[in-house]
């Protein structure tokens, strides 16, 4: 027998969870596969095996078939290669969204993050990564020739690269610029800057100096 503890046995900490032994082979299978989620520990996964344990039996079969179902039949856009229900994601097939406007991000989170802002009303492009020589990731490994393919139709009159601020974030932008400028196309990127609330005194040099180069005009409005 497995042991394991009861309501009036102390839990066991953080620490020694590793090594505590369960009274259900199903259960600890469960906490297993649990903890394999990003962020995500064994105490962590335990307390969410168990709450899933005392839910209702529908509740839980419905978590069961909507992950289920999400693996099954969420694909990617083929225009735009973010997650899709369908061949088109809802961006792509909505007739509200400017067409001549493109934004540039790295993984379908980016994307997320700018819908969130509601200030974008254009289309995106996700690459699926960035260029990585260290990692061994080239242009081939993402959707850099589909985005050039897009640009080449002609409706496209601006790209934004939607980059994250690091080495291989520039470099992926620096060959984006490289193979695009030829076409003709407005290639702009998103600013980087000081964020709302920061200090001056903690801000590092790059970030800073990139602020004082792009400076704006000021304005009361």
């Amino acid at each position: 027998m497995r042991q394991f503890w009861t309501k009036a046995s102390k839990q066991p900490s953080c620490k020694n969870l590793s090594y505590v032994n369960f009274p259900s082979k199903l259960i600890e299978d469960a906490v297993t596969e649990i903890s394999r989620l990003p962020g995500i520990g064994k105490k962590t996964a335990l307390r969410l095996a168990l709450h899933l344990l005392k839910q209702h039996e529908a509740h839980t079969e419905a978590l069961s078939l909507a992950l289920t179902r999400m693996r099954a039949e969420v694909s990617y856009c083929k225009t735009c290669y973010a997650l899709a229900d369908e061949e088109l994601c809802t961006t792509c097939q909505s007739h509200k969204r400017d067409r001549s406007l493109v934004c540039v991000v790295e993984d379908i989170g980016d994307v997320l993050a700018i819908e969130n802002t509601n200030q974008y009303q254009g289309l995106y492009h996700v690459l699926g990564g960035v260029i990585s020589p260290m990692q061994g990731i080239g242009p081939e490994e993402l959707t850099c020739e589909r985005l050039v393919d897009r640009v080449k139709q002609g409706e496209i009159k601006e790209i934004i690269l939607a980059l994250s601020a690091t080495m291989e974030g520039d470099t992926t932008s620096f060959y984006l610029g490289k193979r695009l400028n030829p076409l003709g196309v407005k290639i702009t990127s998103i600013a980087r800057g000081i964020p709302v609330g920061g200090e001056l005194e903690f801000t590092d040099e790059v970030t800073l100096g990139r602020s004082i180069l792009t400076r704006i005009n000021y304005s009361q409005d």
